[in-house]
């Protein structure tokens, strides 16, 4: 049994894309796109202070190939 995901907001999550190589690439209105110089690609939704919901958080590690560990580490 996996441990469980922590919950991020969207600064949260959007500090640790920084970390790992990402540029935030344009926003359109509450989404902010975020690219990886290998091609990688993610929009992350900026809400105020609520966290991101656990399907669009485990869609946004797919998208940008972001593990768990990563998440737990940052």
């Amino acid at each position: 049994m996996s441990p469980k995901l922590p919950s991020l907001g969207s600064r949260e999550l959007i500090s640790i894309l920084k970390k790992k190589g990402f540029i935030f690439e344009r926003q359109s209105g509450s989404h902010a796109v975020f690219i990886h110089p290998d091609g990688r690609r993610t929009t992350i939704p900026i809400h105020g202070k609520r966290d991101i919901g656990k399907g669009l958080l485990h869609q946004i590690m797919k998208d940008s190939g972001i593990s768990a560990d990563d998440l737990r580490e940052s």
